[in-house]
C-alpha cells in the first residue's frame, strides 16, 4: 500500500520535536468502518481480522459474564510504559451500529498501521472492548486483570467513542488536564478544530474503568445536542458519518498518541502548555435531545 509521510513541526520543545505516522488512506479507513457484521461476536472477529491485516496477531481476553472477549493487539515500544487506546466493538439491538462505536473500534487497527512505521518510546496496546453495551463489562474487566505493574507501567487511556458525525471533540471534565492540553496543542498544530463537550449527564464510556484504578484517561468523541440522538436509534448507520470528519478525526488521534508518547518522556512541561487558555466546553443534556 503507498503510504504518504506525514511529518509536523510542532513548536513545543526539543524532545517532542516531530509528530511522525505513516497516514492510511481515507478510503481504507471508511472501508474498515464500513465493514461492521450485524453481530458481535462476528464483530469480535472481524475486528481480530483487520488487526491481522495490519501485521498483528490479536490476543484475545475471555470476559466473565459475557460470551465476547476483549481483543488485544500491542504494539512493543522501547519500554514497558504503556499507552491504551481502546474502543468497544459490540452494539446494542437498534441500528447497525456504525457510530456506537465500530467507528472506534474499527480505527484501532488503522492507528496500529500508522504507529508501526516508526519506534515508539511507549509500548501501544490497542484494545476492542467487549459488552460496553452492558455496562462496561470488557474494560472493567480487563482493568481488574490488571497486575500492579501492568498499572504502574500504564501512562495513559484514550478511548475512541462516536466518531466521525462532528469535527473531534473531547469529554473534557473527565480528561486528564496535562493530556486534555496536549490534545488542544496537537490539534491547534494541525489546525484542526476541537472542542469540548461534555456527556456525563447522558451516559458514560470505557476509560471510566480505567479512571477508577487511577490511570490518566481521555475520552475523544463527536457527539452532539443534534446527533445524540442518533446513538442506539435506527438511525446508527453508515449515513450518519461524515467520511471527511472522520478522516480528521483519525489524523488528530494519530498526531496525538505520537505527541503523547514524547509527552512522558519530556522532562517538564512546555511552557506552550502552560498560557494554553482553557477549551471552551458544553454539557449535553438528555431532555434536549435534536435541540440547539
Amino acid at each position: 500500500m503507498f503510504r504518504i509521510l506525514l511529518s509536523l513541526l510542532l513548536l513545543l520543545a526539543p524532545a517532542w520535536a516531530q509528530v511522525r505516522f505513516h497516514p492510511v488512506p481515507q478510503n481504507t479507513l471508511v472501508e474498515r468502518l464500513a465493514s461492521a457484521p450485524l453481530k458481535n461476536e462476528d464483530r469480535q472477529q472481524r475486528l481480530v481480522e483487520m488487526f491481522a491485516a495490519v501485521g498483528c496477531k490479536a490476543e484475545l481476553q475471555p470476559v466473565k459474564h459475557t460470551d465476547l472477549s476483549n481483543v488485544i493487539c500491542v504494539l512493543p515500544g522501547t519500554s514497558q510504559d504503556a499507552v491504551i487506546v481502546g474502543g468497544h466493538f459490540d452494539k446494542v439491538d437498534r441500528g447497525k451500529g456504525i457510530v456506537d462505536d465500530w467507528s472506534g473500534a474499527s480505527m484501532l487497527p488503522s492507528l496500529y498501521e500508522s504507529l508501526d512505521t516508526f519506534q515508539r518510546h511507549h509500548t501501544f496496546i490497542f484494545i476492542g472492548f467487549a459488552a460496553e453495551e452492558k455496562g462496561l463489562v470488557g474494560s472493567r474487566y480487563y482493568v481488574a486483570q490488571m497486575s500492579p505493574e501492568e498499572m504502574a507501567h500504564a501512562k495513559d487511556m484514550i478511548n475512541l467513542e462516536c466518531l466521525g458525525m462532528n469535527p473531534p471533540e473531547v469529554w473534557a471534565s473527565h480528561s486528564d488536564p496535562q493530556l486534555l492540553k496536549a490534545l488542544e496543542i496537537i490539534a491547534d498544530k494541525m489546525k484542526i478544530p476541537l472542542t469540548g463537550v461534555n456527556v456525563e449527564e447522558v451516559g458514560t464510556a470505557d476509560s471510566e474503568s480505567f479512571a477508577a484504578a487511577g490511570i490518566p484517561r481521555t475520552t475523544i468523541h463527536s457527539v452532539d445536542q443534534q446527533t445524540l440522538n442518533i446513538l442506539h436509534s435506527d438511525n446508527d448507520n453508515l449515513k450518519a458519518i461524515h467520511p471527511e470528519l472522520y478522516y480528521e478525526s483519525y489524523r488528530l488521534i494519530a498526531g496525538y498518541l505520537v505527541a503523547v508518547d514524547s509527552w512522558f518522556d519530556a522532562p517538564k512541561e512546555p511552557k506552550q502548555m502552560a498560557k494554553r487558555p482553557v477549551l471552551p466546553q458544553t454539557e449535553l443534556n438528555p431532555a434536549k435531545q435534536g435541540s440547539e
